[in-house]
């Protein structure tokens, strides 16, 4: 066997020389495209408009580079078979059972989810961990923040129920926090000052997030074999998507970002950045010196910070520990946001949260690769309104030469000057078709390498690879203005100082797409869309074709957004073979099972209306055994007298007028509060109906006919 590779073999002065590299091919590509730029601008003298137009661009055309850089480095790296200096090599490809591991916390901190999905996806990596033999060096923990009673009730009786079918206690926690602080990073930093230190690494996942038990097991013991290095992050692979526009989002990400990740791991080395879940963490490290600053100023731009990877990844590596990406680590998957109205919605915590790393670019200490990762987290969505100023002061700059007469002797002049050599071909036209070779051509590359590599049978075979390969060409250049639209919309929000709130991902989509939601969402897009393009097409009839691309996105932003987000269409694709990935045609058996033992779930009797949206309340109040094991997880807190009479008034309402007529907030309050709890499941059974209200009365009559289906079997 090969000699294993170690981060202590790794040549600071190779890893200089590949940034070197990746920083040059950036610059000759940024220069090339500055000259076309300036040659066009400067024939005829340069306006102050042209200035901030040929500065807007260098810097768009830079963040241009940088991608199409890295996937080239990531074609050289796939033709010598791979990179002799990843971390995967450490530990090659022995038996999981003879790996070295030492105790690992996997938490998956959860807000609201969905409760089948959460803990059947946890019984499934338990399962498979079980598989490896090596279950021994794992514990599980689910920390909830979760503000709904019913979510609450829900989670507290599947996890009983998982323990009790995986025999799971004392291995499977479940940890509800009584006050949610500084939404996710704060849930695990609140774990891990209480329980971190019992254990070595730290594994954490996402609600959606699933990895095999043969991952998680390299994952330790890549750690193991590498002491000094701090975090691994894996590349998820988006998996189980329904609608059309996840599943062309998860074929998008499954066949193009391996050149992309290879390229990333060829110059980041152990630089690498941290993406918050299915990666492992060393803990001992992170508690010592991850711990999040607070910001200057209020929300948005200061604060506790909102995305917290980046910085911890920064963090970690200010403190001489490595990050690295295994990227060729298969066995990790997420799932997608299902349509493009919920896409935007992460994508605006996503936006503030990054935009707060704006205080953080000279924060003393970082490494300067890190910095770029701060940076690159900006532009992502600093970009789209650099590129709509680009596209607006062009627009009018356009128009202005138009009103002056000099529009049509300015572009007929407009041929490619390269010192000295002129070429008869326009320069718009040079210029445009270099901007599309760097952004199609990685595209094309990976396209190619999956067909000279395995015919494309992964993808459904070489003629369905193809037809989906250019109909996400179609759909992401339709979108890519429409999120343009929505990326500026958020930064001017921020600038404005409007923050944002923690709301629930929502990682389902049915048929019943909302046509007034996406409506009043694209109006103002459309309407742009519209106004820009009738104002194009009367001016310059030939500048209207070249935004037509942009436009086009625009004014079918609503049409779109819906046929993207019904679920019949994406299943009509997958029919047809369109957008499959290898995780379809050759599933994992954890995705298998994940899928099978939803159908079950949600196969089960659910609560009659009337009774859905406080059916956790019910549960915990009317079933025994939900109530004892409801109560069992809560402190007892005594109170002063008048907090007594408060709880008192409040179980008094609770029972007479039902829970209709409480806010959240109180509701949530008895549930907190184990003696009132006890109480209302007593006085429920002992009074007569007529002292009860009409809720309460339906809820017994249908729990009497559900005793021969105990309620706990709806989460089996």
């Amino acid at each position: 066997m090969a000699a294993l590779f170690t981060v202590e073999q790794v040549d600071r002065g190779r890893v200089g020389r590949r940034r070197i590299t990746f920083l040059t091919l950036v610059f000759l590509l940024s220069s090339l495209a500055t000259w076309f730029m300036a040659d066009l601008l400067w024939r005829d003298g340069m306006e102050a408009v042209e200035w901030v137009v040929l500065v807007l661009f260098v810097v768009l055309f830079t963040h241009i580079a940088a991608g199409f850089s890295t996937a080239l480095l990531g074609l050289y790296v796939l033709n010598r078979q791979g990179d002799p200096y990843r971390i995967t090599r450490s530990i090659a490809d022995e038996d999981p059972a003879g790996l070295p591991l030492a105790s690992t916390a996997i938490v998956m901190p959860i807000f609201n989810e969905d409760p089948s999905r959460v803990f059947e996806g946890l019984r499934v990596i338990y399962r498979s961990l079980q598989q490896t033999g090596r279950l021994e060096s794992f514990d599980c923990f689910i920390l909830s923040d979760s503000n709904q009673p019913t979510n609450w009730i829900q989670e507290e009786i599947a996890w009983v129920e998982l323990c009790k079918q995986l025999n799971g206690f004392g291995r499977i926690f479940y940890r509800k926090r009584r006050i949610a602080i500084n939404k996710k990073s704060g849930n695990v930093a609140d774990f891990l000052r209480r329980w971190g230190r019992k254990y070595r690494y730290l594994v954490v996942l996402d609600a959606d997030s699933i990895m095999t038990g043969d991952t998680l097991v390299r994952l330790v013991a890549m750690m193991e074999r590498n002491p000094k290095v701090g975090i691994i992050q894996t590349a998820p692979r988006v998996v189980n998507g329904t609608t059309l526009y996840v599943r062309f989002q998860q074929f998008s990400n499954r066949l193009y970002s391996p050149l992309f990740l290879a390229g990333l791991n060829y110059w980041h080395q152990g630089e690498s950045n941290f993406w918050g879940h299915n990666a492992v963490i060393r803990v001992a490290p992170f508690i010592d010196h991850c711990c999040l600053p607070e910001l200057p100023g209020r929300e948005p731009f200061g604060g506790r910070i909102l995305s917290h990877d980046f910085v911890e990844a920064a963090l970690m590596r200010r403190a001489g520990w490595g990050v690295w990406l295994a990227h060729e680590l298969e066995g990790s998957y997420e799932e997608g946001p299902p349509t493009l109205i919920d896409s935007a919605k992460r994508d605006r915590r996503w936006c503030q949260g990054n935009l707060q790393h704006s205080w953080l670019l000279l924060a003393r200490g970082f490494h300067p690769v890190n910095r770029l990762h701060l940076l690159q987290g900006i532009m992502a969505y600093v970009a789209s309104p650099l590129w709509m100023l680009f596209l607006l002061i062009s627009s009018i700059h356009t128009f202005r030469e138009v009103a002056a007469g000099a529009y049509t002797r300015y572009h007929a002049e407009a041929y490619v000057s390269f010192f000295g050599l002129v070429f008869e071909v326009p320069q718009a036209i040079a210029l445009f078709l270099f901007t599309l070779l760097l952004l199609f051509l990685p595209k094309v590359v990976s396209v190619g390498i999956e067909l000279k590599r395995r015919g494309g049978e992964a993808y459904g075979g070489p003629l369905r690879l193809v037809a989906s390969a250019v109909l996400e060409a179609v759909l992401s250049a339709l979108l890519a203005p429409v999120n343009m639209m929505f990326h500026t919309k958020f930064v001017l929000y921020i600038l404005l100082g409007q923050g944002v709130a923690w709301v629930t991902q929502r990682r389902t989509a049915s048929d019943d797409t909302d046509w007034r939601e996406a409506i009043i969402t694209h109006a103002g897009q459309t309407a742009f869309g519209l106004v820009w393009g009738v104002s194009a097409f009367i001016l310059v009839p030939s500048y209207f074709w070249w935004l037509s691309p942009v436009l086009a996105g625009l004014v079918l932003s609503a049409p779109l957004s819906i046929f993207l987000g019904r679920a019949r269409f994406g299943r009509r694709a997958r029919e047809l073979g369109l957008f499959l990935t290898p995780e379809e045609t050759n599933p994992p058996r954890e995705l298998v099972r994940l899928e099978q033992h939803l159908e079950e779930c949600y196969r089960h009797m659910q609560p009659i209306p009337p009774l859905r949206e406080d059916y956790g309340l019910l549960q915990a109040v009317l079933d025994p055994y939900i109530n004892a094991v409801h109560v069992s997880l809560l402190r007892q807190r005594s109170g002063s007298h008048a907090v007594r009479s408060y709880f008192f008034e409040l179980r008094r309402r609770l029972l007479a007028d039902g829970p209709a007529r409480l806010t959240s907030r109180e509701k949530l309050a008895l549930l907190l509060d184990a003696e009132s709890m006890i109480w209302l499941h007593e006085q429920l059974w002992k009074l007569p109906p007529t002292q009860l209200a009409e809720w309460w009365r339906l809820a017994v009559r249908q729990y009497n006919v559900l005793t021969a289906t105990p309620v706990t079997a709806l989460y089996r």
